[in-house]
């Protein structure tokens, strides 16, 4: 098995050494430039907006588990969208082979939307780009397949002899390199180059029968080099069995209502799910979201700023334009606790009489644009997390999340807490397991009463999911205290 990866890896090193450069790709398809003009200017004639969309992706998966590589996966993909839009309705016709034939099976099939339709002109107009956030070169040529391999064993033995209370280790690691061209409806073209890491660690701990888990990743639009140093690895490592450790004398989490204390970092995926996606344009055009008509209005704390910004260096959810041509920016949702914008892309933005803030993302080729979240936050505030601690007589401090579920329209989530510990008497006490956080968004974010000095974005390992399509985001905040927050537990 060893063998046959390592094999498979010397392949991949070559054949991406042999198409690394869609440019060359594409001279390859019988179609001319002028040719692809011409179709996507006749297809669009008539249409509110569009454009054709082209991307190539490369991509490699590792996982590393009980001691073996069990996993290796390298894919490569390649194709067009062609979008279409007038007024509400959206035509969209996509292949993974680019052709005239195609195209122009393509145009006849979005352009449909047209028909009997008088065209209002009321395209907003584009962002030019304008970023230069990370190196336009693919982390999957080097290291070397083998060498990849070479470190997920010494990453393994790492943990093994760390503790021997280890019984597990798994260890993923991937990387991809996307790379884009848009047309415009102006006959303007764009690109963005968009490398991309990731590295994942879970430890089993065991005491008698007791087994607990521990995670912990980190990723962004890196090459390997600055990525997969030894003290990155070490400490991702050192993290994820310290929280195995922490869990595995944790005791029962109790049940009822709590003044709760956030960690900074990745509990902002509290505020990303349960507030960033009431606030994506869609949902408030079709008055779906229970931030609906709200502009103007304090839907929050004073205090609490959230913004989302996709202009943020190497960032995992950062983009140069996004996946509609427009450039990224960082813009402002919740100033003091007053809401003041939404996130858009080009057709709820036109449809809102809005602008579009540079939110239009796809997963893919395969998929139309819709306003998504790039790196989404809450700014901080003045107060230290000791001094925020130190406030809670009797309380909860929720280090981190896992999985969790939000409905967009009430705004009523539920999410699992995977590190936890009681306070008392404003110090950190004992870690508990088995913890939910239960609430309503908006109204949460009325429950704000302390806000840390100690903004931090997660590490890079989130993805968001919206309409069948997944994309990588990041999310940040600092320390908070939320009063009267309802605790689901375990502990009978």
């Amino acid at each position: 098995m060893y063998e046959a990866e390592i094999r498979v890896g010397a392949e991949i090193r070559v054949d991406n050494e042999r198409i690394n450069d869609m440019d060359a790709m594409m001279d390859k398809f019988d179609i001319s430039s002028g040719t692809v003009e011409d179709i996507v200017r006749d297809a669009l004639m008539g249409a509110d907006d569009g454009e054709l969309y082209l991307e190539y992706r490369e991509s490699e998966s590792l996982i590393f588990d009980n001691g073996r590589l069990s996993t290796g996966g390298f894919n490569q993909d390649a194709g067009f969208g062609l979008r279409v839009v007038s007024g509400e309705s959206t035509g969209y016709a996509h292949a993974s082979e680019f052709s005239r034939s195609a195209l122009k099976r393509a145009s006849a099939s979005a352009s449909a939307v047209i028909k009997g339709y008088k065209v209002c002109d009321a395209t907003p107009e584009i962002k030019s780009q304008n970023h230069c956030l990370y190196a336009e070169t693919s982390p999957l040529i080097y290291p070397l397949f083998e060498e990849k391999v070479a470190l997920l064993q010494k990453m393994d033995a790492y943990l093994r002899a760390k503790d021997e209370k280890v019984h597990q280790v798994t260890i993923s690691l991937s990387a991809s390199f996307q790379k884009i061209e848009i047309l415009l409806r102006d006959g303007h073209c764009v690109h963005d180059r968009r490398p991309m890491v990731r590295l994942g660690i879970s430890v089993v701990a065991g005491q008698g029968r007791r087994l607990e888990n521990g995670f912990y990743g980190f990723g962004g639009r890196k090459d390997f080099e600055s990525f997969l140093t030894e003290e990155n690895w070490k400490y991702a490592a050192n993290e994820a069995l310290r929280q195995a450790l922490v869990n595995l004398e944790a005791r029962e989490s109790p049940a009822g209502t709590f003044d709760i204390v956030l960690a900074n970092g990745w509990p902002g995926i509290m505020l990303h799910e349960a507030v960033g996606h009431g606030l994506e344009g869609d949902f408030n055009r079709k008055k779906t979201s229970a931030f609906t008509d709200l502009i103007g209005q304090f839907v929050a704390a004073k205090g609490v700023t959230v913004i989302d910004d996709g202009t943020i260096s190497e960032r995992r959810g950062s983009l140069n334009i996004d996946d509609e041509g427009t450039s990224s920016a960082r813009n402002v949702l919740i100033e003091n606790g007053k809401l003041v914008a939404y996130m858009q892309d080009r057709l709820n933005a036109r449809l809102m009489n809005m602008n579009p803030t540079g939110n239009g993302r796809r997963e893919s080729y395969v998929f139309p644009p819709m306003p998504r979240m790039t790196n989404t936050m809450m700014l901080a505030g003045d107060q230290s997390p000791e001094e925020i601690i130190a406030s809670v007589k009797e309380g909860i401090y929720c280090v981190s999340f896992g999985g969790g579920q939000v409905d967009i329209t009430s705004g009523q989530f539920v999410f699992e807490c995977t590190e936890a510990y009681r306070i008392e008497n404003g110090k950190v006490g004992m870690p508990i397991k088995g913890a939910t956080l239960i609430g309503n968004g908006p109204e949460a974010m009325h429950r704000i009463t302390m806000i840390g000095n100690d903004l931090k974005l997660d590490d890079g390992i989130g993805m968001c999911g919206k309409a069948g399509q997944n994309l990588p985001v990041g999310v940040g905040q600092p320390h908070l205290r939320l009063n009267n927050m309802t605790i689901g537990g375990t502990d009978a």
